[in-house]
């Protein structure tokens, strides 16, 4: 709140020059605080009045000055009336910013991206995984390309984003760039989160993706059958790659661990669990949450084999596991080998480890969320399917129960 409001015109005599005119000045003051403003108007000091703050006379300059000065003291005014409609703090600071324009920051909406991704690079290992990191960078650089191609410049105001720019960021991620929906929603989302950080800073006056709504559609993973495991488990290569990276994937599979995971996994990261047997607790590289994860045998093997290889023994990997790209190709060539017609990825295995290893065999979805990592069962049910073979099972199980006494089974069901 504020009680006092003022406007002074006067002159500053200190600045006056040797030919005796001297700067005009609006001083104003809230509640007894000053703040003072040049009119880039200069004057003969004589001619000054200082009871009015207004030229003496009727001439041609001091009609025109004075004329200047009213104009001034209304515009002061009204933005004194607009401080209070917006119901923002009236202070004569803000008013003579406001007047100024100095409170109008037009800030560069790549400018802003890039402050935001210099960041998020600086807290990768801390908040940030390596991943996340590099989707921001990649979403930075869509949005460069399409103000480049619709705007036919490097950068815009992020004031100028509007409603039309993201839905014509989203047509061009599908078309241009041959985004899948997911995708494309994806890197709206990390550019949303760039608008949120301007509407948060007021460098813009509203939220653009007020009305803009997307939600992601729900996609059938794929993953491997048991018997699909079974051939791969059973396959022998002689080309040393090959082997490593089926392997991998194999442990991938049977821990449900995502590659970036396995890849970071320590000899510090086998412990002894709460049964005594050895388990895997490790944080995930995307959430930073705990996975706890008995080890079986089939995994348990794959660590023995590999606990002489030249990149385990003298370094404290668990597993020798190649680059991503090199996995993912490598496993191409497995797959044609195994026969198996499914896009084989190394995320894959983490679907299979949700499905075919640990679901079907009865496992609760709520265990499958722990040793998966996740937050909420809500992203477990992505995928975890329960399949049909299991479906099939447990109502065979409940259909003997029925066949011996129908009537027993319902009322022991729901006594």
């Amino acid at each position: 709140m504020y009680h006092t409001f003022s406007i002074l015109f006067f002159l500053q005599k200190n600045k006056a020059t040797l030919d005796g005119k001297a700067p005009i000045y609006a001083r104003i003051t809230v509640n007894g605080k000053r703040a003072q403003i040049s009119i880039q108007r200069k004057v003969l000091v004589e001619k000054w009045d200082s009871t009015t703050g207004k030229l003496k006379g009727t001439s041609a300059e001091s009609r025109t000055i004075n004329s200047y000065i009213d104009s001034i003291r209304h515009k002061l005014q009204k933005l004194q009336e607009r401080f209070i409609d917006e119901g923002k703090t009236v202070t004569a600071l803000a008013i003579k910013n406001r007047y100024l324009g100095k409170d109008r920051v037009n800030k560069m909406l790549i400018e802003i991206f890039q402050e935001h991704n210099n960041k998020v690079n600086s807290l990768v290992g801390k908040d940030f995984a390596p991943g996340t990191a590099e989707r921001y960078r990649t979403a930075k650089r869509h949005i460069q390309e399409y103000i480049q191609k619709e705007y036919n410049t490097d950068d815009i105001p992020v004031k100028d984003v509007n409603h039309k720019f993201i839905t014509g960021f989203e047509y061009y991620l599908k078309t241009t760039r041959k985004c899948s929906h997911n995708t494309a929603i994806k890197y709206i989302t990390n550019f949303k989160k760039i608008i949120r950080i301007a509407y948060a800073n007021d460098w813009i006056s509203k939220d653009p993706f007020f009305n803009w709504k997307a939600k992601l559609k729900t996609i059938d993973r794929e993953f491997l059958s048991k018997e699909e495991i079974q051939v791969m488990v059973e396959k022998e290569f002689s080309i040393p790659r090959l082997e490593l990276v089926k392997d991998i994937f194999i442990f991938s599979c049977f821990t449900g661990l995502a590659y970036a995971d396995v890849k970071k996994l320590s000899k510090d990261d086998i412990v002894v669990g709460i049964d005594g047997k050895r388990w895997i607790k490790t944080k995930r590289s995307k959430t930073d949450t705990r996975s706890n994860i008995p080890i079986l045998e089939i995994p348990k093997e794959i660590i023995r084999k590999y606990a002489e290889h030249l990149d385990v023994i003298d370094s404290d990997n668990l597993l020798p596991v190649l680059s991503n790209q090199k996995m993912n190709s490598y496993l191409k060539e497995i797959a044609d080998s195994c026969g198996i017609t499914k896009n084989l990825t190394f995320h894959l295995a983490r679907h299979t480890f949700a499905t075919t290893v640990t679901l079907t065999n009865g496992v609760p979805i709520e265990s499958v969320s722990k040793m998966l990592g996740h937050k909420s069962l809500k992203t477990t049910q992505h995928y975890a399917k329960i399949l049909d073979k299991k479906v099939s099972d447990d109502m065979a199980t409940l259909r003997e129960k029925f066949s011996s006494n129908p009537i027993a089974t319902i009322n022991k069901q729901t006594s």
